[in-house]
């Protein structure tokens, strides 16, 4: 059947999703999908939550939306409020958007705003980290560090730098521990703000747990109190992008509280909304907004469906899931059975890596050669290979090539549903063996492939 739906890719036919039950997602056939990997780290209730289901409807009884340049909204208030308490220390505003690059755009634009309002002109340089991922707008494009998605687009994004990532499966010596190793990285820092001037530097973005590019990769210990200090240090603003990671996905509701760091801005989406509405949030600290009442009074920047009624009231039915049935909580126990699965039966792979994360967050690294960590060939698509194999057993995973440098590795993400018993996990590491076993066995293609790419 003829499509006229423009989607990520002009090859293939996907096939349609009709209905989802839990964990799982059934298509037109009726062939169920174990949602491995959350779409995108999405889902992280499933796809027939009752009672999120039930606060839409109620919230669409009474009102759908209403422009935040005439009204608020309770939802959004409440929303808010439920989101400050939470927050890491400091944190006393959130601005509500619809999705995770809108939220990184509001950032990156409100950190230039604030020090134009402070009388800090000359403060408009971002640092990031190379093979990063911050969203897709042409801003937060720029912020990120994968080559790939940035190619093609380059003459168009802003300058911004690039440091190492906080990699221990690739970056760490043999002779120095992971805390030294965290040191290390960290002091590129300190060494690019020199190298570019102090007073020039307005923020320094990073995802505490990097998601799509390099596969659930965790900040060493410590690494992130040392970015603090240093960003503290020069008056630089700490951005983390928790996208991906965020909102319970490590086992914390924002991921940097398992790291005991308070950044001036927080970003925050997928799970959030759980799918169930487009939404995503900027938090912000105290004073950050603080300077913008006292001076301008006005943030230059909005879009039309920034806290929608609709969006914030499946975001508060989410946050109500997650208190209520502790999960958190969840997330540790089964993240550890996920963890503790997926060493049992890859672990002694001889394609397998590195395999890594936190909560229900991880993510196995493939090599053509576990002793030397030798990539596989670009050109084998490994990663898709594996996505391809899986949708056949009927698992989602959400696969990425480019893990290094953004043309070399492969690593698969599994992020799957809070609510995964024991059985769908060894369900889905039954299947994902399966696929990995598959793929790594097929013969190589000629020419390069451009990796897949999920957002």
């Amino acid at each position: 059947m003829s499509s006229h739906v423009f989607g990520r890719s002009t090859k293939g036919h996907l096939p349609e999703a009709v209905a989802g039950d839990g964990c799982y997602l059934i298509d037109a056939n009726g062939k169920r999908y174990l949602d491995g990997c959350g779409g995108a780290a999405v889902s992280c209730l499933g796809h027939s939550n009752a009672h999120v289901r039930a606060a839409l409807h109620d919230q669409l009884d009474k009102m759908a939306f209403a422009h935040t340049g005439f009204f608020t909204s309770e939802p959004a208030e409440r929303l808010a409020d439920r989101l400050v308490a939470a927050a890491p220390k400091g944190i006393d505003r959130v601005y509500l958007v619809s999705g995770g690059s809108e939220a990184v755009e509001a950032a990156l634009k409100l950190a230039r705003q604030y020090f134009m309002e402070i009388g800090q002109p000359d403060r408009h340089r971002v640092i990031a980290r190379k093979q990063s991922y911050h969203g897709n707008t042409l801003g937060a494009l720029a912020a990120g560090g994968n080559e790939w998605r940035r190619a093609q687009f380059a003459p168009m994004l802003v300058d911004t730098t690039h440091i190492s990532p906080c990699y221990e499966y690739r970056g760490r010596r043999d002779d120095e521990s992971a805390e030294a190793y965290g040191l290390r990285v960290a002091e590129e820092l300190e060494t690019e703000i020199q190298r570019l001037g102090p007073e020039t530097v307005m923020a320094f973005v990073a995802e505490p747990v990097v998601g799509a590019t390099s596969g659930a990769v965790p900040a060493v210990p410590g690494y992130l109190k040392r970015i603090r200090e240093i960003c503290d240090a020069h008056g630089v603003l700490l951005i983390l992008d928790e996208v991906m990671c965020g909102m319970g996905r490590t086992g914390h509701l924002f991921a940097c509280q398992e790291d005991g760091v308070s950044p001036d801005m927080v970003t925050i989406a997928k799970g959030l909304g759980a799918g169930y509405q487009p939404i995503g949030a900027l938090l912000v600290q105290g004073h950050i907004y603080d300077a913008i009442a006292s001076g301008s009074g006005f943030f230059q920047h909005g879009h039309t469906y920034l806290g929608h009624a609709m969006a914030a009231a499946a975001a508060n039915a989410v946050l109500d899931e997650i208190k209520t049935h502790d999960l958190l909580h969840r997330v540790r126990e089964q993240g550890a059975k996920l963890d503790a699965a997926l060493r049992s039966a890859l672990e002694q792979h001889p394609h397998v890596g590195d395999i890594r994360g936190r909560g229900l967050f991880r993510g196995v690294e493939l090599v053509e050669n576990r002793e030397t960590k030798a990539t596989f060939d670009p050109a084998r698509k490994i990663h898709a290979k594996v996505k391809a194999k899986a949708m056949e057993a009927g698992l989602m995973c959400y696969p990425m090539g480019g893990t290094i440098d953004g043309l070399h590795g492969d690593h698969i993400l599994i992020a799957p549903p809070f609510i995964i018993e024991d059985a769908q996990i060894d369900e889905l590491v039954t299947k994902l063996t399966g696929a990995i076993k598959e793929a790594a066995g097929d013969t190589p293609s000629r020419g390069f492939v451009r990796p897949q790419v999920l957002d």
